[in-house]
């Protein structure tokens, strides 16, 4: 284990170790039928896409296996953090999953995966949603506009044409984004289904679990292995950030809370160096799909989870 994969573990005990301290509340110290006396943790339902499923991390399990589970995504880490019984957690989070597959089934390349939302029940106490991004077609965003940087690149970077965004002004047109329309309608529907959430499990906490860093903020791509013109880097990431206001604003508004993994993910991006990103670029050098969180990444996840977790205050 490297030193950054033993850090970020270190994160997730010190945040389970805390909120070992918040759920136990014994002002005596005392340990002594600590099994008895915990308050139950589970059940707890783990909803959401790829950034959340974890494919191609070791070790993947789960049915169908078309959904790309990994027994080390951040679901699952916070799950044995937090000591959720086996029976307890049911983690149904699905790769190219859209806020759709939330009610309704998803077929995968392997399998049909049930409707999200059907895991729920007035049993479940924990709920973490991480759902948004292939709603507003990120991934084939970012596609067109690596081809088109490597178009970019290949005619001279700027010095034969001098548009440096030329992604960029396929998605805007007239002071009109089609990203940022997408990302406004995909807040009208998280609205709806966080409303969902509340009306089949009214006793659960739920975590709307936000977007790490895929881009540095400078503007710049990750040379052959993710090139992009820089105008189109500044782009994808602000959508980036766009995409993370709107889970915020749409978690506030419905009573639930927000994880931010985005400011624990800077410098971990696909453009840091191999041993410290937490997102995998085009040509992944660790086990995850390309443009995906890593384990590493899956742990720094799983410690900002856990750290909202501990740090949670109800309102009023």
């Amino acid at each position: 284990m490297g030193a950054y994969a033993r850090a970020a573990l270190a994160g997730i005990v010190s945040c389970g170790v805390l909120l070992t301290a918040v759920l136990i509340g014994r002002p005596d110290g005392n340990r002594d039928g600590f099994r008895d006396e915990r308050p139950r943790p589970g059940p707890y339902v783990a909803l959401g896409d790829s950034y959340t499923s974890g494919p191609k991390i070791p070790r993947q399990s789960g049915t169908p296996a078309g959904c790309d589970r990994s027994d080390h995504n951040y679901p699952a880490l916070v799950a044995r953090q937090l000591g959720v019984p086996a029976a307890d957690f049911h983690d149904v989070s699905c790769s190219g999953a859209t806020i759709t597959a939330l009610t309704a089934p998803q077929k995968t390349s392997n399998g049909t995966n049930p409707a999200q939302l059907a895991a729920l029940s007035t049993r479940t106490r924990l709920v973490t949603l991480g759902i948004g991004g292939n709603d507003i077609g990120f991934g084939s965003t970012v596609t067109k506009c690596v081809t088109m940087g490597a178009m970019y690149r290949a005619t001279g970077s700027g010095r034969l044409f001098s548009d440096d965004a030329p992604c960029e002004k396929q998605y805007v047109d007239g002071g009109t984004d089609e990203v940022t329309q997408k990302i406004q309608a995909t807040g009208r529907r998280l609205s709806a289904a966080l409303a969902d959430i509340e009306r089949r499990a009214p006793k659960a906490r739920v975590y709307v679990v936000g977007y790490p860093s895929i881009l540095p903020a400078e503007g710049k791509g990750c040379g052959r292995e993710l090139p992009l013109a820089p105008g189109d880097a500044n782009y994808l990431h602000d959508k980036g950030e766009q995409l993370n206001t709107m889970l915020h604003e749409q978690a506030e508004a419905a009573g639930a809370t927000y994880v931010d993994t985005y400011a624990p993910s800077v410098g971990h991006d696909a453009c840091s160096a191999q041993k410290s990103r937490w997102i995998e670029p085009l040509r992944p050098s660790s086990p995850a799909a390309a443009v995906h969180p890593n384990a590493h990444g899956e742990q720094g996840m799983a410690a900002a989870v856990l750290h909202t977790i501990a740090s949670w205050r109800p309102r009023g």
